[in-house]
């Protein structure tokens, strides 16, 4: 059905988090609950989005217009309530241009609210006729919610917040979860006269489903996820909702045909892809948009922030980070890749090796204790321990290329810009400066001196 303008809520400052930043920026599963709702509800195409912001506005507006250019924003004033930042919405909304059909309302503090559920509610509205439609679940324990109060026949009778609500009212399990369709028209007048006579003194707005009620129907669409519909107050309940969502996208993979030793310390997060027969070992965090190949395997104890791994690569106790690892490539332990890079098949980078920006060539090794940054080396190449691309003088970063099928000495420098030749060979401890051409050997010379007898007498 058509939705003429969605409404979401975010203008809360959300104090039980104790945090500097506003509640809805948190992040769950790589994602600020801000976007994941926004997302949600644009997959709707509504023909007007718009977010209310109030706290840290500016801040808040920024981020909803990064997720969605096409966003309204709508300052809400010190007047507090969702009420009121209806009121403020539909104002704008009308100054833009007539509302003519329903409008969804949803708060913003819901990460896990799934396009799917809005359009089960969206249809359920249509097709009851209703002037509104709450949607509503059932917890166990509902501590924190507004109660759905219903008559004898199951209508939906009114909204009893947590600290407005007697005895009997607590007790009821089905509450609100604070996303609402109005026909627009009907949306108008129930907001017009909202009041603030309630314990917190703001502007209700399950108040205007009173109204609604005597111009319309009021009806409840329960969801048939509660954890779609589950909002975050505190960082406690974040951490148990994050965990419960990870414990589904980790069985949503393993029935996919990937082995994940232990879900339990494994955290993947939504945009990862992973092929079937890879192996994911304990204690990692794949996260962005991480893409695992066939029959590869990571960790332990490894994290993947938007890395590329192939088919029967294998990247062990490592941090990777926005690189392509290639085929049966090797990487780790306590390897930490940084942007930028790109291994070919069957490569290595070893331990305590770092990279950024490196195009490592097929079957090449780095085996460790080496850092390789702005540097491009061809295929079958063996790089000694301890080996250093001074890539940088300072002011500027600077190429290094170094050829095919060379083999570099323990504990080299070099210093960059420099390109050194295929089938060259370099001696321990060289600093190469100067460019070396194909089949060369390269070597540093150096004097040593021994001083016998230096320390003073009391030191020996």
């Amino acid at each position: 059905m058509a939705l003429s303008a969605a409404i979401i809520l975010a203008a809360g400052e959300g104090t039980r988090m104790r945090s500097n930043k506003p509640k809805v920026l948190h992040t769950l599963a790589g994602k600020t609950f801000l976007n994941r709702v926004m997302d949600s509800v644009a997959a709707l195409d509504p023909e007007t989005l718009a977010v209310v912001v109030h706290y840290q506005a500016e801040r808040v507006a920024e981020a909803a217009r990064s997720y969605n250019e096409r966003v309204t924003i709508v300052n809400q004033d010190d007047i507090p309530g969702t009420g009121r930042a209806v009121q403020c919405a539909m104002t704008q909304l009308k100054e833009q241009g007539g509302l003519d059909g329903s409008v969804l309302i949803a708060a913003s503090d819901m990460p896990l609210l799934d396009a799917d559920t809005l359009n089960q509610l969206l249809a359920f509205h249509e097709q009851s006729g209703n002037g509104a439609t709450v949607l509503t679940t059932i917890l166990d324990d509902p501590t924190g919610y507004g109660r759905i109060i219903r008559d004898s026949e199951g209508n939906v009778l009114r909204i009893v917040e947590q600290k407005d609500a007697n005895s009997s009212e607590l007790a009821v399990h089905e509450v609100n979860t604070s996303v609402y369709v109005f026909d627009a028209k009907l949306l108008a007048e129930a907001i017009a006269n909202l009041k603030s006579n309630n314990a917190q003194g703001e502007f209700y707005l399950t108040d205007a489903l009173e109204t609604a009620k005597s111009n319309g129907a009021v009806g409840a669409f329960a969801a048939p996820d509660p954890l779609s519909v589950e909002g975050v107050n505190d960082r406690v309940q974040l951490a148990a909702l994050a965990k419960a969502h990870n414990k589904r996208v980790c069985e949503h993979w393993m029935r996919e045909g990937v082995t994940i030793l232990d879900p339990e310390t494994t955290w993947i997060e939504d945009d990862v892809r992973i092929e079937r027969d890879a192996v994911i070992l304990p204690g990692c965090f794949l996260e962005g948009s991480t893409v695992i190949g066939e029959g590869a395997q990571v960790g332990p104890y490894t994290t993947l922030i938007s890395a590329v791994i192939d088919a029967d690569a294998h990247v062990e106790r490592s941090r990777v980070q926005e690189s392509h690892i290639g085929r049966a490539a090797n990487i780790g332990p306590w390897t930490y890749l940084r942007p930028g890079n790109d291994l070919g098949e069957e490569s290595k980078a070893g331990a305590f090796v770092e990279m950024k920006k490196a195009h490592i060539g097929n079957g090449t090794k780095v085996p460790h204790l080496s850092y390789v940054g702005d540097a491009d080396l061809g295929e079958h190449t063996n790089i000694g321990g301890g080996t250093i691309t001074a890539n940088y003088d300072g002011v500027h970063k600077h190429h290094t290329t170094i050829g095919s099928n060379v083999h570099v000495g323990a504990g080299n420098l070099f210093v960059a810009p420099v390109e050194v030749g295929s089938g060259v060979t370099t001696g321990a401890g060289s600093v190469v400066r100067h460019d070396v051409p194909d089949d060369s050997m390269v070597y540093s010379e150096n004097t040593q001196h021994v001083v016998e007898g230096w320390k003073p007498e009391w030191e020996r």
